[in-house]
């Protein structure tokens, strides 16, 4: 059986859809493998590492070179993944030459599977016990709203999409002025689009949103309108050399930018007592929501590794595009490992810094995630196996 090759299936949306004649393209795989390994050392961070706080931006008085440069690495995963779904679904939707379907119903079905999920599934795993007591929407609630919202524009003219898209990734940071209070009217959608808050206040539950999804609704529309890059009968070297453009294109847009600090983020650069404190404050940007500089650095240097990774095949790709092929198996599976293996060693070993525990050095983080990593791969690879050989509608959503 052969799969579209796409964010379409796990992470972002929860599924792989068997499609005639449509054989994987491996540098996706491997692109959205990368960013999964980066995403476990962020999440070895927030279990291991937690008595340091990194806020939003990194506050650089606390924070180290090397746990500022390790967060700066995780940037890369939320921009990739909500690319890589609009991606994927221009390639659900043209699955051959001269064959064209509608992904409004796969899309939106998908977008609620993801929310749903996330409340049910992966919100738990950063707690113990249920009902939990404060539900995060987070990174896979934005894919999931963002999916919904283009199950809804897919029919527009290509050129309207991807003009929305850059519209918002461009214009949102206008906005950052707008804010309301609690209980006035336009809070809970500003709350759900623009500002982190809380969206419910009940007696019982609290649900916070965390990934305000208006800019990456914005990146998920760019990554529909790329999307005939990766079509079967666009030139690879054409592929290559637009993707090269577009990314040298996004990082030579955010150092004008962000040099002489014009627009597109709210917290602007100064100059440090050594280079490395410069270059710290220069690359300090705002995620939650993602400012325009937090989505050019990013998206720019995920173009720029998607063109490397064009033709790439070696071992480590190999291992990469395992974790690819069934993203959202493994980051469920992560999440909870990681959860019993902290509950584990506090019993063990007992807390070392108030009720936490905590490694002392950030070269720990890496280390954890590389074993992590490792034990991951054997389940992650038997499950993907399992997924292309299967005829059982349910697996194809993880």
């Amino acid at each position: 059986m052969s799969t579209v090759a796409t964010a379409v299936d796990g992470t972002s949306a929860g599924a792989e859809v068997p499609v005639a004649h449509r054989a994987r393209i491996m540098s996706i795989d491997v692109m959205r493998g990368l960013v999964i390994v980066l995403m476990m050392v962020d999440h070895v961070r927030e279990r291991f590492f937690y008595h340091v706080s990194v806020g939003d931006p990194v506050n650089l008085d606390v924070v180290s070179t090397s746990l500022f440069f390790t967060r700066l690495s995780a940037h890369l995963c939320a921009p990739v993944f909500v690319f890589l779904a609009g991606l994927g679904a221009w390639l659900y939707a043209n699955p051959k030459p001269g064959v064209v379907r509608s992904p409004s119903y796969f899309l939106f079905t998908r977008g609620l599977f993801l929310i749903a999920l996330e409340i049910v599934l992966i919100n738990q795993s950063w707690f113990w016990g249920f009902p939990p007591e404060t539900i995060y929407l987070q990174v896979i609630w934005a894919i999931g709203l963002s999916m919904i919202v283009l199950s809804l524009l897919v029919h527009l003219p290509h050129w309207a999409i991807l003009t929305i898209g850059l519209v918002i990734v461009f214009g949102h940071n206008a906005l950052t002025p707008i804010n309301f209070e609690p209980g006035e009217f336009g809070y809970a959608l500003w709350t759900v689009l623009h500002d982190r808050g809380t969206l419910i206040a009940g007696e019982h539950v609290l649900v916070r949103i965390s990934y305000p999804s208006l800019p990456w609704i914005g990146v998920i529309l760019c990554g529909y309108a790329v999307g005939p890059l990766y079509a079967s009968t666009t030139d690879p070297k054409l592929r290559t050399t637009r993707l090269l453009q577009i990314g040298l294109a996004c990082l030579a847009v955010l150092a004008v930018l962000r040099g002489f600090n014009i627009y597109g983020e709210t917290l602007p650069w100064t100059a440090g007592a050594t280079l490395t404190d410069t270059l710290k404050s220069i690359l300090n940007y705002t995620k939650y929501p993602p400012s325009l500089h937090f989505l050019l650095l990013t998206l720019g240097t995920s173009f720029l590794l998607m063109a490397w990774l064009d033709t790439k095949d070696n071992p480590v790709t190999r291992v990469l595009k395992t974790f690819g092929q069934a993203p959202m198996f493994v980051y469920a599976l992560h999440l909870y490992v990681l959860l019993v293996c902290y509950k584990l060693v506090l019993v063990t070993l007992g807390p070392n810094s108030g009720d936490l525990f905590h490694v002392d050095y950030v070269w720990q983080i890496w280390g954890i995630t590389a074993v992590l990593a490792f034990a991951l791969y054997f389940p992650t690879s038997w499950f993907g196996e399992y997924k292309r050989r299967t005829d059982k509608a349910w697996v194809r959503y993880f």
